[in-house]
């Protein structure tokens, strides 16, 4: 409990008297706890009556039972420690005195000094190969780090959000950019390579908690707090990439001129944090409304995704159903009903038309709507918490991570059992599957974000340290592949977004 500091000193001296009476009191109990140690013809209820105190005599009176017992148990320790230092020393004298023998000539001693030596060499080897064990494991881990320093490298960090960013993702189209979604009620656009922010989206009127593009169009598909998912387009141009700055200073000696490089160095920091909302050059360009407004949920909309051809959208709800829309239209097409609890996640499938469903009931649900007059459905009940998000890979997989601190990968084939279990010590948040080499990046509550392959062997963890790394809970992953590098972004409740750069190669060979 927190312990308000203005009053300690006073509250101290305040209360010192009562302390020694408590003191006085427990010096006392351990006085007379044993009833061997009571003077004769003394009883257990003359001496709880001579005592000061409020409590009931019962209760005085089962304390004192249980500090007596209390001391049997460490009298009866202390003696067992006792000889034990005993029997540890007699055998170092035997020891030493076989040693000092032998060395005298004579031989019926000389076995017993073999013997012991032999015995001492085999305790000590055990000793040993406990120790190479134990820390093996501690070295192990520290080689973990290093590897995973030279495997994951910082890219870039995207900072301008005014609260915690939910869930973030890659274009599909040229240009490449990051998309955010953010609880301040905007989505953001950045440049990957130079971190500058691009394009704001501001038509939400709560949390922004999902963002998806298009496959093949400019398009952005974004989930909100205020019940709604909105469809927008938007035009960005990447910037061109700056030289790196000279690092050579130039003082500057009169006043006018050091106001104007404290200028320069602000306007700089500015344009790399990307704050949006400010006046001048860092301001960026704001889209406010929605090309398309999807409105059926009755409750916070915490998901969307674009289904294969981008035709149409699924939305996942609160409101315990997720929801089927035509795009051109915003025509609802389908509600998806049959989970208990709130839905948490909501994922298609890149080349076919199955969408999986997660939710706090525990489960996720596949559906398949490739066949236009049956529209199937699969409970799988793998985990013991939420399912906080199901994704599909490309091929005949689902990975489900969960706040049972699971992540488990089912083959679509055979969806009994999972093929593959990787435990790990926090709760799992949105996870993301690499589309070429099927690296599963977990960001975890914890701060940490680590990487698996679909087997469930660990790969690597993604550095985190004062300077570098997150700060606060991860939220959500997103990859971008190309060719055999690739970047990996993360995002999290300290309000950034980071881009590191993968070492695939380096990463499989580790393998």
């Amino acid at each position: 409990m927190p312990v308000e500091g203005g009053s300690s000193s006073g509250s101290a001296s305040a209360a010192r008297h009562p302390k020694q009476k408590r003191k006085a009191h427990s010096l006392s109990i351990r006085r007379t706890n044993s009833t061997e140690e009571r003077p004769g013809g003394i009883q257990r209820g003359d001496m709880l009556d001579g005592q000061d105190s409020k409590l009931p005599l019962s209760l005085r009176s089962n304390l004192l039972d249980l500090f007596s017992q209390i001391e049997r148990e460490f009298e009866n320790l202390y003696i067992e420690n006792l000889e034990l230092r005993r029997e540890i020393e007699s055998l170092n004298e035997r020891l030493t005195g076989d040693g000092q023998a032998v060395e005298g000539g004579d031989p019926t001693k000389g076995a017993l000094k073999t013997k012991a030596s032999h015995s001492t060499s085999q305790l000590s080897q055990k000793l040993k190969t406990t120790y190479k064990a134990s820390t093996s494991k501690i070295v192990s881990s520290f080689k973990a780090t290093t590897g995973s320093r030279a495997l994951c490298q910082l890219l870039k960090e995207y900072v301008g959000h005014r609260d915690g960013i939910w869930d973030l993702s890659v274009t599909r189209t040229q240009p490449v950019v990051l998309g955010t979604a953010s609880a301040d009620h905007s989505a953001l656009l950045w440049s990957i390579e130079t971190g500058k922010c691009l394009l704001r989206y501001a038509g939400h009127a709560g949390s922004v908690n999902s963002i998806k593009f298009h496959p093949t169009e400019q398009m952005a598909l974004t989930a909100s707090g205020d019940q709604t998912a909105h469809i927008w387009r938007y035009m960005v141009q990447l910037p061109a990439p700056q030289p790196p700055p000279d690092v050579s200073v130039t003082l500057l000696s009169n006043e006018s001129n050091q106001n104007k490089t404290g200028a320069r160095l602000s306007f700089c920091f500015a344009s790399f944090t990307g704050e949006v909302d400010g006046e001048g050059p860092c301001e960026v360009p704001t889209v406010r409304v929605a090309t398309a407004t999807l409105k059926s949920h009755q409750g916070v909309v915490i998901a969307a995704d674009w289904l294969v051809g981008g035709r149409q959208v699924v939305t996942a709800s609160w409101d315990r159903a997720a929801n089927l829309y035509e795009v051109e239209t915003s025509e609802l097409v389908h509600t998806l009903t049959g989970h208990d609890q709130e839905l948490t996640h909501c994922c298609t499938h890149p080349t076919q038309r199955l969408v999986v469903t997660s939710s706090r009931d525990t489960t996720f649900r596949l559906w398949d709507f490739r066949d236009p007059s049956i529209h199937s459905v699969n409970v799988f009940q793998g985990h013991t918490d939420t399912v906080t998000s199901a994704v599909f890979t490309v091929g005949d997989n689902v990975v489900s991570g969960s706040d049972d601190r699971t992540v488990k990968v089912w083959d679509l084939k055979n969806m009994r059992s999972p093929i593959a279990t990787i435990r790990t010590d926090s709760a799992v948040n949105r996870i993301s599957v690499s589309a070429n080499q099927k690296i599963i990046a977990l960001p975890h509550d914890n701060r940490q974000v680590r990487l698996f392959d679909m087997s469930g062997v660990r790969l690597a963890r993604l550095p985190r340290s004062n300077r570098m790394g997150h700060r606060r809970m991860v939220c959500c992953t997103a990859w971008n592949e190309e060719n055999q590098s690739c970047n990996l972004f993360t995002c999290g409740f300290d309000r950034q977004a980071i881009g590191w750069n993968i070492n695939i190669p380096a990463l499989l060979q580790e393998k």
